[in-house]
């Protein structure tokens, strides 16, 4: 368990920038290494074939990337977060497909022209090389996996449907390693080359492995988690408590979230991410969920005493990332979870609560907000009604300006539904609030 800090940093880089720059570096230096290959390892047999080939290289060192992204490696994850990682995740998808199929196409393309043939007879020809067939279903399974990918799809899928089908992005990895293998020119063009794409290979499936299959394993048989109690605290929202042995070795702070599975609820296929709704204080954690869907409404039959699965803790959500004196908390709904764990985190009192539900009664953990907020001389802002009743959006920069006159010397946490934080997150750049000092987090599942 992380030491509870309100260390305010000041005059030094902030985590989150020190883990871009890292991470941009090495993608940087491997993009070097991956052109002096390229440079340094002789041409095709043709103009368009070496072209190919360049974009073959960026291919596989794209697809390594992707694994790296999402391998929730600790330290990338407490500093950028799942979400932003999730959404680099995408994006470089996406690129990666197109790399992909410019790279099939050049290759048919250049045989064709070497061969003075057509492309469909050299791609009939290809497909009987062992070598080209594997490449050839790599690329079909990441078209496959970029088209369910797409919103139109996403949105039309359940997500354990869509999530099995994209966990054929690691068939795809393993066909487009055996191909870059059996491609000689590509890994023994120097004992250089062999041993950098031997190495870089065996750190992404070592990174991928160890924060998605050993480090949760070994987590969850040391820590042997058992659910201690189940607390409904209103007609649509309920705490579980987990406790479980040597709590206080996990590295768990206050706004991060766990996934969740309970077998004994669920199948064990099941999760949800879940903030802790407590900070974490080395006897055990608390999730409070609200009734939203099949997995959370089902929360208050999980039996007492049953075992509980857990991953994590994952987020950037945390006072790691203060920098400023004060600091504004801004939660709307359940989104409330990991901002009253945080209150936990203040030992001063120079900090702001604005809490948005519908009606007082829709306040989720209220009484403990208010209570934590008292004993530390903060100040609550409980902003009820719907949205548009009075005239002015509540979280127009003018509002957020009158609750808040010194909001442009705060650190900012942002946690809500997506309509709320996107209206959050446009009201403070109004105000030209240092993006460094805003801090908000999606949670998800990648």
């Amino acid at each position: 368990m992380a030491t509870a800090s309100n260390t305010v940093r000041s005059g030094t880089v902030l985590p989150v920038q020190a883990a871009r720059w890292a991470m941009w570096t090495f993608v940087l230096a491997n993009v070097v290494i991956v052109e002096a290959l390229f440079a340094t390892a002789g041409s095709g047999k043709n103009s368009v074939l070496t072209v190919a080939k360049f974009f073959g290289l960026h291919a596989a060192l794209l697809l390594l990337f992707q694994l790296l992204l999402v391998a929730r490696l600790p330290w990338l994850d407490r500093r950028i977060g799942m979400d932003r990682l999730t959404v680099w995740h995408r994006w470089v998808g996406f690129t990666l497909l197109w790399t992909v199929l410019t790279h099939a196409t050049l290759v048919v393309l250049g045989y064709a022209t070497l061969d003075d043939t057509s492309m469909g007879k050299t791609f009939v020809a290809l497909s009987g090389v062992p070598a080209s067939l594997l490449g050839m279903l790599a690329a079909a399974l990441i078209v496959v996996i970029a088209a369910i990918s797409t919103r139109a799809l996403r949105r039309r899928l359940q997500y354990e449907v869509w999530h099995g089908l994209h966990l054929l992005l690691y068939v795809a990895l393993g066909l487009a390693f055996v191909h870059q293998l059996q491609e000689t020119t590509t890994f023994t063009s120097s004992a250089f080359a062999t041993a950098y794409w031997w190495i870089l290979w065996l750190f992404a499936f070592g990174a991928l492995l160890t924060g998605r299959l050993v480090m949760p394993l070994w987590r969850n048989a040391y820590h042997r988690f058992t659910v201690a109690a189940v607390v409904p605290e209103s007609d649509n929202v309920v705490s579980v408590y987990v406790t479980g042995r040597h709590l206080d070795k996990l590295p768990a702070r206050a706004g991060q979230f766990c996934i969740w599975r309970f077998p004994g609820h669920h199948h064990w296929w099941l999760a949800n991410p879940f903030s802790l709704s407590a900070a974490p204080d080395g006897r055990g954690l608390r999730l409070t969920a609200k009734a939203a869907g099949t997995a959370s409404a089902g929360l208050r039959n999980v039996p007492v005493g049953s075992r509980a699965f857990v991953e994590g803790p994952y987020g950037a959500f945390t006072s790691l990332h203060r920098s400023r004196p004060g600091a504004l908390l801004i939660a709307g709904g359940v989104g409330i979870t990991p901002v009253r764990a945080m209150l936990e985190d203040q030992t001063t009192g120079d900090f702001v609560v604005l809490y948005r539900v519908r009606s007082e009664a829709d306040a989720v953990l209220l009484d403990e907000v208010r209570h934590l907020v008292a004993v530390r001389g903060g100040r609550l802002h409980l902003i009820t009604g719907r949205t548009g009743e009075s005239g002015t959006p509540p979280f127009a920069p003018e509002n957020l300006h009158r609750l808040v006159p010194d909001i442009i010397e705060r650190d900012v946490f942002v946690c809500g539904p997506p309509a709320m934080t996107t209206a959050v997150l446009t009201g403070l750049r109004d105000l030209r609030v240092p993006a460094g000092q805003v801090h908000a987090e999606r949670f998800g599942l990648a």
